[in-house]
């Protein structure tokens, strides 16, 4: 594995960045309030998720379960572009595919963004996650062995 460099970091920040102003820019145009009554912004949902609101009526679970059904939504879309039939002569529109990908891109990262991650905290818990998936692998991994016990310690 090769050790990461900094503009690599700094590409995740700026993805996050920009759906954050996208995501202000569509709360704005479409007149979205916060429980104050001011102009909704994704700060104030990912800092409700910091101090631990996690209510059914609480904002980081009202946008996690948009961007949810957002990200099915893009999914489903995703899924029509691909063939399945494997004797069919029709090929894949794969500009489509990248654009639907994308599309996930933007919900996915509302919605760690809505869970209170920055690009920062993504970048740690996915290094962790991926030792964790690295040492399954090596491990054996199967459904006999498998268990949630080692993703615990993923902080």
């Amino acid at each position: 594995m090769t050790k990461e460099q900094p503009e690599q970091a700094d590409m995740l920040r700026a993805v996050f960045e920009l759906q954050t102003a996208l995501n202000d820019h569509v709360f704005t145009s479409n007149g979205l309030r916060n429980g104050d009554g001011q102009p909704l912004k994704m700060a104030h949902i990912a800092a409700a998720a910091e101090r631990g609101e996690r209510m059914v009526n609480d904002l980081p679970n009202q946008w996690l379960a948009r961007y949810a059904k957002a990200l099915g939504e893009e999914l489903i879309e995703l899924n029509a572009e691909l063939r399945w039939k494997w004797w069919s002569k029709d090929g894949i529109d794969l500009q489509n595919i990248r654009v639907e990908l994308v599309d996930l891109l933007h919900f996915l990262v509302s919605a760690m963004i809505s869970a209170g991650l920055t690009a920062d905290k993504v970048h740690d818990l996915y290094r962790q996650k991926h030792a964790v998936n690295v040492s399954r692998q090596e491990s054996g991994y199967s459904l006999a062995t498998k268990t949630e016990d080692d993703n615990r310690g993923i902080q």
